[in-house]
């Protein structure tokens, strides 16, 4: 049975099954779209929400479940959109509230679930209530977390806790007092012991339900409750220990009530709505606190994003998460990049190397029981952009200019984007600079803090140009992409594993992307990772002839080489790593040079000549592209009834999935009817095949008894 005629047969009544149990987001595949560097509709350079919609025929095509979208609520933009001062109304930089309505129901009809993020622990200073605070208004601090200073005068932070993005976590206001900011002095911290800030939350995710959306991605879901008294900690360098050790001012057991109030609001409404938390704890127990049944329905998995290329630390990752969440009856999440870290082409050694690793471990990711979350990008195979001119940078945690004292204002009731709001004192002078601070966990997208500029690299076009017809938009099914089996002379043939570019049988490629190379014979449109065999020729090995590893797609960086050698001076690169820009550059949909259809014209951040050939259009029919290897992949996943969700078979384990004895530097692990193969060395590896190839992230050869698996390389198996 070929893979084509394998989805087609079981992608149906898998998938129908699984929506009508109402558990959708129990093996869902998630896709983030980063909102302003996905597609810009209106030539400013800035993606947009109509943008967004514009594309969702790509992701219907891809084949994930639901979208996430990043804020696009109104907002000054310090910290690009994490720094919310109405959350009831759409910024104008991304358009207006009736795109945000039309996006929703835009993506119903195409089948795509939409998740929006919901920014809990801390407002913009540009909120009513921050303005209300500054100003004296009787009350308005206690929404807040305001105290006095330590030390004869006041004149010393209220305790030692340091800020995510570097230095300390409190800033002074002009009548002496301090206030919280555990990110940007721009996001000032709510106390969540405060009972209307409760009823407000409450209110703004029932506007947003009252929309349609269908769930939120909760922002620093661990933060908002702090240890009473908000004791010292002891030591620096704090963001280090995020996730690792316990802290006064992350994962206190309070966040639990407010998650368990939400989980009501949410089951209140039809449709299964969800909450995800963004969680960051010292274990994966901890962890599973956020998704006890009364709970949050997902919590990001950091700890397997954060995972070496070792398969005994895979294994070890997988095995505990898997074991902490099945015992509060909830899915594991997986992830592998996001608008916060540096994209995992670059972790994994960049280049050809780091491109084969990551395909590798993403068909490890989308093979294992829960949900997978997809970064706008990963599915192109994109690097981490690491020479951006410091000019273009705008993350706060690279750019953190001083900030000088200024008057405090008087109250004004209109909210929206405008000046940063004063009565901010600077660092006093002979401050020593601030300590180093490492990527945030905090997920948040980035704009110029401070005084700097939006930057656009081309002049920008009157609004509302837009870009015109874009015949990628068109309405794509999830139909098979093209994999087909291949005619062996000898009797050791195989099925090729791989998707093939071939007409008739899918989706109709999008423009741009070439005449369908012939199966298996066509001459590579990219390198592959080792010399082919010849197919069929008696009992000659065949060669899997499915998506390959492409070669030199990108700089090869190092990881965390994000700032490199900016020439900047203090106090611009002081405790600055600004690693968070490079993961956020606008993705390349076609063209031969920038904008590569982003947008009528340029982008905030500027795009790398040699993403030509990595656009969505340009790997678009190629069997051995990243894009075509995603695609086959999410369509056997939906296809599979031993993939997605843990109880789709009988298994003798009850998370749906069994370790089995492999080779050193091997993963291999079975679900109903499947098996996974991960071999992460740098050389071949011989071994019994484990069944019939259906898909591999480089070619694999075997003759049906045993296979030879490329090094750095994933394949699935059917028995």
């Amino acid at each position: 049975m070929t893979h084509e005629s394998t989805a087609v047969g079981l992608a149906s009544a898998y998938s129908n099954a699984t929506t009508a149990s109402g558990d959708w987001w129990r093996d869902a595949v998630i896709y983030q779209v980063y909102v302003r560097s996905f597609a810009d509709s209106d030539g400013d350079g800035i993606g947009d929400l109509r943008g967004v919609r514009s594309r969702l025929p790509h992701l219907a095509r891809l084949g994930v479940d639901a979208v996430w979208l990043t804020p696009f609520y109104v907002s000054p933009q310090a910290d690009g959109g994490y720094d919310v001062a109405d959350y009831r109304a759409v910024d104008p930089l991304f358009g207006d509230l009736a795109d945000a309505d039309e996006l929703v129901r835009a993506a119903h009809e195409l089948g795509l679930r939409v998740i929006v993020d919901v920014v809990p622990n801390h407002t913009s200073e540009q909120h009513p209530w921050f303005r209300a605070a500054l100003a004296g208004e009787p009350g308005a601090r206690e929404r807040y977390l305001f105290r006095r200073g330590r030390g004869a005068d006041g004149s010393l932070p209220p305790n030692d806790w340091e800020s995510i993005f570097g230095g300390p976590a409190w800033t002074r206001v002009a009548d002496g007092e301090w206030y919280l900011h555990l990110f940007a002095p721009e996001q000032p911290d709510l106390d969540w012991t405060h009972p209307e800030v409760t009823a407000e939350f409450d209110s703004v995710l029932r506007f947003w339900l009252d929309l349609g959306v269908d769930g939120f991605r909760i922002d620093v879901a661990h933060g908002m409750v702090k240890a009473d008294g908000l004791p010292d900690i002891g030591r620096g360098a704090q963001a280090t220990l995020i996730g690792t050790e316990p802290l006064p001012f992350f994962d206190q057991d309070g966040v639990h009530e407010i998650h368990r109030a939400w989980r009501r609001l949410l089951d209140s409404y039809e449709g299964a709505r969800i909450g995800v938390a963004e969680a960051w704890a010292p274990s994966s127990e901890r962890l599973a606190l956020y998704v006890r049944p009364d709970e949050l329905h997902q919590a990001f998995n950091f700890r397997f994003l954060n995972c070496p290329w070792d398969p005994g630390a895979m294994r070890t990752v997988i095995d505990e998460s898997l074991s902490a969440t099945t015992a509060v009856g909830a899915p594991t999440t997986w992830v592998l990049s996001n608008h916060d870290v540096v994209r995992h082409v670059t972790r994994y050694g960049g280049g050809a190397q780091g491109l084969a690793r990551a395909r590798a471990a993403a068909m490890l990711m989308l093979s294992l029981p829960g949900s997978a979350y997809l970064y706008q990008g990963e599915e192109l195979g994109l690097p981490e952009v690491a020479d951006l001119p410091p000019e273009s940078r705008q993350d706060p945690a690279f750019r953190r200019g001083r900030r000088q004292q200024i008057p405090v204002p008087a109250v004004d009731p209109a909210p929206g984007p405008g000046p940063a709001a004063p009565g901010i004192i600077a660092p006093r002078p002979g401050e020593p600079a601030p300590p180093q601070s490492t990527p945030s966990p905090h997920s948040q997208p980035e704009s110029g803090a401070g005084p700097q500029p939006r930057a656009c690299c081309v002049p920008q076009t009157q609004a509302g140009a837009g870009p015109g017809p874009d015949p990628l938009t068109a309405p794509q099914a999830h139909a098979p992409t093209r994999p087909q089996t291949e005619a062996g002379t000898g009797p050791q043939a195989q099925a090729c594993c791989g998707p093939q570019a071939q007409a008739g049988t899918g989706p109709e490629a999008e423009p741009g992307a070439g005449p369908a190379p012939e199966p298996c014979t066509a001459p590579q449109a990219h390198a592959p990772t080792r010399p082919q065999t010849e197919a069929g020729t008696g009992a000659q090995p065949q060669e899997c002839c499915g998506p390959q590893a492409v070669t030199g797609a990108g700089p090869e960086a190092e990881m965390g080489g994000g700032a490199g050698g900016d020439p900047l001076t203090a106090p611009e690169a002081d405790g600055q790593d600004g690693l968070r820009d490079g993961c956020r550059v606008p993705i390349p949909w076609a063209g031969a040079e920038p904008p590569y259809g982003f947008g009528p014209v340029g982008s905030w951040l500027p795009q790398p000549p040699e993403w030509a050939g990595l656009s969505v259009a340009a790997q678009t029919g190629d069997p051995h592209s990243t894009l075509e290897l995603y695609r086959a992949a999410l369509e056997l996943r939906r296809a599979m009834p031993g993939l997605g969700a843990p109880e789709a078979g009988p298994s003798p384990d009850p998370r749906g999935m069994r370790w089995l004895p492999s080779p050193d530097g091997v993963l291999l692990f079975t679900r109903p009817g499947f098996a996974c193969t991960l071999n992460t060395r740098p050389e071949p590896v011989e071994l019994p095949a484990p069944g019939r190839p259906v898909l591999s992230s480089a070619p694999v050869e075997t003759d049906g008894r045993t296979v030879r698996l490329p090094p750095d390389s994933c394949t699935w198996w059917a028995f």
